[in-house]
């Protein structure tokens, strides 16, 4: 399986500890198996470079967890989200980024504002991108670094404005729901 991972650095040992414990799908190594969406997902940081990393994972002998927005998938990540303690056996985690970057959605639920189907229903609005987690030292083991590419500001401008696009898009098709929940 080829896999990416945007940031600013040439990574070619990953650390699956390194990082926030209350993310998506706990605490991993995140990478996308959609290269277009690993460009698109870059950002850029004063004096920094931005550098996309290409790995080739072997899931051979690994338990590969694929998820879909589903009420398994929400629960999921309500409960990594709020730290609570990850059950899940895997050594890979394969499903739907929660499109919540704009509006924390699942913040909003935990203020009691909206309950878990208004979140999920919010949560399945906007597209799917799928991200690919390596929890585990045996999957970090079978992950090969492959290549990297240094991303140009230009390019970087590029992706921008297609992601720019997206959530416009999402930002609508969110809004309308949102105020259909309302009525």
């Amino acid at each position: 399986m080829l896999l990416y991972h945007a940031g600013f650095d040439v990574i070619k040992e990953p650390d699956i500890h390194y990082g926030r414990k209350n993310a998506d799908f706990g605490q991993g190594f995140y990478t996308t198996s959609d290269k277009e969406f690993a460009y698109r997902w870059a950002e850029e940081s004063s004096g920094k470079k931005t550098i996309v990393n290409h790995y080739e994972l072997d899931t051979e002998g690994l338990v590969v967890k694929k998820l879909d927005r589903s009420e398994e998938w929400f629960e999921y990540i309500y409960g990594n989200r709020h730290l609570k303690p990850d059950e899940l056996e895997a050594d890979v985690i394969v499903g739907p980024i929660a499109n919540d970057i704009i509006y924390d959605t699942l913040g909003i639920t935990t203020s009691g504002f909206l309950d878990k189907k208004e979140s999920m229903e919010l949560l399945m609005i906007g597209p799917e991108y799928v991200q690919v987690v390596i929890k585990t030292e045996k999957a970090n083991s079978q992950l090969k670094w492959l290549s990297s590419d240094e991303l140009t500001s230009e390019q970087l401008a590029d992706y921008q404005k297609v992601m720019a696009k997206e959530n416009q898009e999402f930002q609508r098709l969110f809004a309308k729901k949102f105020e259909e929940m309302e009525e």
